[in-house]
């Protein structure tokens, strides 16, 4: 399967962290290719709620449904969470490769969405997912199971 990411397009306007227009911080200049930004997709009256970092991003939580199951942590702009919500399929901004990704488009394991919700502080998004295979890039069925620290009690 190949991969159908693709960079945002970024208004000249200035990003700010609770608002919905403009280039996220100071992450690429307006125009750059690669650089998170609003969606003109995205709901305003969700938008207007978020509390993204400088970069314009939300911390996404993906949990398996049916256990509770803790599987990954991945990233979201506006336009990420906008193609989670209407699509079915987890998208996600990968910081490292500077552009949108759909969990599953090239490994096979899919996260079927089955429910989106805020936190409380709204900055924060809890993706519960029906997840086909592994979760975590190498491998294992979760990102958070291979390196348990010990507590000091």
């Amino acid at each position: 399967m190949s991969s159908t990411s693709s960079t945002p397009s970024t208004p000249s306007t200035p990003y700010s962290a609770t608002g919905t227009t403009g280039t996220p911080g100071d992450a690429a200049a307006p125009g750059d290719a690669g650089a998170p930004g609003p969606s003109r997709g995205l709901d305003p009256a969700i938008a207007d709620r978020l509390k993204r970092t400088p970069d314009g991003l939300l911390p996404a939580i993906a949990q398996q449904y049916d256990t509770g199951e803790v599987l990954m942590l991945g990233w979201m702009d506006d336009e990420a969470l906008h193609r989670t919500l209407t699509t079915g399929r987890c998208t996600y901004w990968s910081r490292s490769r500077r552009e949108y990704w759909v969990k599953g488009d090239t490994s096979g394991h899919v996260q079927h969405v089955k429910s989106v919700a805020l936190d409380c502080d709204a900055d924060t998004v809890l993706v519960q997912v029906d997840q086909v295979g592994a979760a975590c890039h190498t491998g294992a069925r979760t990102c958070f199971d291979a390196d348990v620290l010990p507590l000091g009690r």
